[in-house]
């Protein structure tokens, strides 16, 4: 049998408490104690994965390497630590369902009747112990929604056996939850967290920590009522207030409150001492910037903060590498089809269009992208942004007046994006786009190649159309270069222009594989571009 331990994190009060970050940070300050890690994520929606669901509903699809379309949380986890994941790190309601059914149907479950428990339960359980092995020391699993909530009711069932299945002592249990503080009354309320705590006993489950969620520090009176209440030891409190500056503050707050070590003793861990000098650097430069860049990301989700994390991240760790606070301005692509972009995007370094899908704010996006090559701003386009970027220079530089992507419009004289040709007899929307890593050959000398500083890469991919190979002689003929290409040539990944100082698109989402301490080096060569820009703009007010 495994020796593998599992941390159970649940969520109370309120959602959007941050239990995704909360687990990332406690995977950091294992594996900086040397333990081997895994981690998971349980969505109690229906929906078999997130990749059919609204950015507006649930934020960004985060994509993994082997195609699965996940939960934003999972980008928190490869951020902060080297835990690999699969489509097995994330676990739906749909997906048991589906998986449960199938096996009824093959008569798995001949002669029986098939009830929530114990199949629905015994199917979540086989989820989560399937991530545990002997080369792994500690198995994190994020339960997603509140405490309370009527879907997510089999998943608290399921967690509450667990420990039945391989003993109390290789299970613990971490519930993050919210003490609101009132204003008018000067004073931090503890009941909400009480009443959470209440629910998750009267299932069944009793947490062995609570993490508080505060906007100024508690004091250690209202720790020990918390812990009196809450049946928790006084040290099992920890909290964990709002940071100042940056999310990678968390792990370090947390290793204050002697978290990790907590978690050693209580699950007998045989752990070494805790080295988080590295990522204390990090930091310094996050609160000590020597520069100030300023990027306008163009986009049609503006106003779901969640909508586009992994981009405004993977700017942050570019700007880490730089030692550049990135002072992201972000405009809705609609605006500057009713406003003018250079009154919009005045006093901008650089302008970033990222993924999406649908027609809706394209003509600002395009009016973007041709205020940055008219006027040498550095550009960084991703997936639809590529896309766009295309149609742009096709209409304003090759004078396809009227090019377009057939997403958009069925009748399309010059399209000079399509539909991949493996996509054209899909039905189902779900899981059929291409998708996760795929490899692309670099142009040598071109600058991919430069910031890469290989020919090959792998990168992850979300998408349905392509730039059209009809018309790659007329582009690269035009001044436009296709400088990353699959290995057969048939499909364009990456698109340049000539003479320009920094303008760069690519298909893919290289923001999916970036951390703190190691900004991906498009991300990072789009932040230098800027910085540059920036000082000349600079020296030509001296």
């Amino acid at each position: 049998m495994s020796h593998t331990k599992h941390i159970f994190v649940t969520g109370g009060v309120v959602s959007s408490l941050g239990k995704g970050l909360t687990s990332a940070a406690i995977g950091l300050l294992l594996e900086r104690r040397g333990l081997r890690v895994r981690m998971q994520k349980l969505d109690p929606y229906i929906n078999v994965d997130p990749g059919t669901m609204s950015p507006y509903q649930h934020g960004e699809v985060y994509v993994l390497d082997d195609g699965a379309e996940t939960d934003l949380d999972l980008g928190h986890y490869e951020r902060f630590t080297n835990s690999p994941l699969s489509r097995d790190s994330n676990t739906t309601t749909g997906r048991i369902y589906r998986s449960v059914i199938e096996k009824e149907r093959r008569g798995e479950y001949l002669g029986n009747t098939v009830q929530v428990v114990p199949h629905i339960t015994n199917e979540i359980k086989a989820q989560v112990r399937k991530l545990a092995s002997p080369d792994v020391d500690v198995v994190i699993t994020e339960l997603g929604g509140t405490v309370g909530d009527i879907e997510g009711l089999p998943f608290l069932e399921a967690i509450r056996q667990i420990p039945l299945d391989i003993g109390r002592q290789n299970c613990l249990f971490i519930h993050l939850t919210l003490i609101p503080y009132l204003k008018a009354a000067a004073e931090a309320k503890t009941k909400p967290t009480q009443h959470s705590v209440g629910q998750l006993r009267q299932i069944g489950i009793q947490p062995d920590v609570l993490i508080v969620r505060t906007e100024r520090e508690l004091g250690r009176d209202a720790r020990e009522k918390i812990a009196l209440f809450c049946n928790v030891e006084k040290n099992a409190v920890i909290e964990e207030p709002d940071k100042e500056f940056s999310i990678y503050e968390v792990p370090l707050g947390l290793m204050e409150y002697g978290l990790d070590q907590l978690i050693v003793d209580k699950l007998h861990l045989r752990a070494g001492p805790i080295d988080m000098s590295e990522w204390a650097e990090h930091l310094h430069k996050v609160r000590n910037p020597q520069h100030d860049v300023s990027i306008a990301v163009v986009g049609k989700y503006m106003q779901h903060k969640d909508a586009y994390k992994s981009i405004y991240e993977a700017l942050d760790h570019a700007g880490i590498a730089h030692q550049t606070r990135v002072q992201v301005k972000r405009i809705e692509a609609e605006e500057l089809e009713r406003q003018d972009p250079e009154v919009l995007l005045a006093g901008i370094d650089g302008i970033l269009v990222p993924g999406g899908f649908g027609m809706r704010g394209i003509e600002g996006k395009i009016d973007a992208i041709r205020m940055a090559r008219e006027n040498d701003i550095p550009f960084f386009g991703i997936c639809l942004g590529m896309q766009c970027a295309v149609i742009e220079f096709a209409r304003n530089v090759l004078g396809l007046t009227d090019a377009n992507s057939t997403e958009f419009s069925g009748e399309v004289p010059y399209p000079v994006i399509c539909l991949l040709n493996d996509q054209r007899k899909v039905v189902d929307k779900g899981a059929t786009m291409r998708l996760g890593s795929q490899e692309c050959r670099l142009e040598p000398g071109s600058k991919a190649e430069q910031c890469y500083g290989k020919p090959s890469i792998w990168e992850r991919h979300r998408h349905r159309y392509e730039f059209n190979p009809e018309y790659r002689k007329q582009f690269v003929e035009g001044g436009m270069n296709t400088s990353g290409l699959s290995p057969d040539h048939q499909l364009v990944e990456i698109v340049e222009l000539e003479n320009h100082p920094w303008f760069v698109a690519v298909q893919y989402h290289p923001e999916f594989k970036t951390k703190p301490g190691n900004a991906h080096p498009l991300f990072a060569g789009f932040i230098e571009a800027a910085l540059v820009r920036q000082q000349q703009r600079v020296q030509l007010t001296l």
